[in-house]
């Protein structure tokens, strides 16, 4: 799990490929993950909120951090489609699905868009996993080997 600092250096670096600003929320799709924030009137009315409440800020308010923004990585998606109403959903294993309601025009935008990255990063990700895994194997086989060769007690007899 990324840090929110090695998130944000992440999300500097990364090329932004689409943006759909609604009055509300903008969507915003890298080339390995799709982020979600609130837009001024409906970010402003919560801290607002919060600001006047200190109860509800302890409560709520950390549960509602951990959503908004919203930060998504491609190779997390199962699949994506768009309803008849023009809702974006997102499947993603073991999570509840993303509901991104949008005009009819930027949803098919946003899930051709997807549709396309998708496929890619789960790509990638099997490979960093696979590379991952192999590198893995290797220490350990390095280490098991140099196991072997450690003299025990002071030298007196070796393993070999």
């Amino acid at each position: 799990m990324l840090t929110r600092s090695e998130l944000a250096e992440s999300m500097s670096k990364a090329t932004e490929v689409l943006r759909i600003v609604r009055p509300h929320f903008t969507v915003r799709v890298y080339e390995d993950r799709l982020r979600i924030d609130l837009n001024g009137s409906v970010k402003n009315g919560i801290e607002e909120a919060f600001e006047n409440s200190p109860v509800l800020k302890q409560s709520i308010g950390s549960i509602l951090g951990m959503f908004v923004p919203l930060h998504v990585h491609l190779s997390d998606i199962d699949s994506v489609r768009m309803d008849k109403s023009g809702k974006v959903v997102l499947k993603r294993p073991r999570h509840r699905d993303v509901v991104i309601p949008l005009e009819p025009t930027d949803a098919k935008r946003l899930v051709d868009k997807l549709n396309q990255l998708v496929p890619a990063t789960k790509k990638k990700e099997l490979k960093r996993i696979m590379e991952e895994n192999r590198f893995q194997r290797k220490e350990e086989a390095e280490h098991e080997s140099s196991e072997e060769n450690v003299s025990l007690s002071g030298g007196d007899f070796y393993v070999h």
